[in-house]
């Protein structure tokens, strides 16, 4: 009994340092500058990004390929945004602080997701001058 105990207080201990780990590495990324190219690629160069472009970045994303080995997708982002937005609509108006939470956590989605968009872009471009100079 107290073994299973120990191994269940264990498991949600590493839950909960890997959750804290994976929101520091997604807050991390999401902190980089974002260049005028992805917010020009996204139509997003008249105005600031919100959390609400997520898909659109997202979707930017899988239409510009890496070329170097290695997955680098966005899955884990897409399902952490898509969890934080239907908190915000279940909150909606009745809960403000967790709308206001939800929003802001939707827009650091959407900034790591143009940061991704812009390593791939900078690593094509990188590659391709490499060919070239070959």
């Amino acid at each position: 009994m107290f073994s299973a105990m120990l191994l269940a207080i264990s498991i949600l201990a590493l839950s909960q340092f890997a959750i804290y780990y994976g929101r520091a590495v997604l807050t991390g990324v999401a902190a980089q500058p974002v260049s005028d190219r992805v917010l020009q690629a996204a139509s997003l160069q008249d105005r600031c990004l919100s959390g609400e472009d997520f898909p659109k970045l997202a979707e930017l994303h899988d239409l510009t390929p890496l070329l170097q080995p290695g997955g680098d997708g966005l899955g884990l982002v897409r399902g952490y945004y898509s969890v934080v937005r239907k908190l915000g609509e279940l909150a909606g108006a009745s809960m403000p602080m967790i709308s206001e939470w939800s929003a802001r956590e939707s827009l650091v989605c959407a900034q790591y997701a143009a940061v991704k968009v812009d390593r791939r872009m900078q690593a094509n471009l990188a590659l391709a001058a490499s060919m070239r100079s070959c």
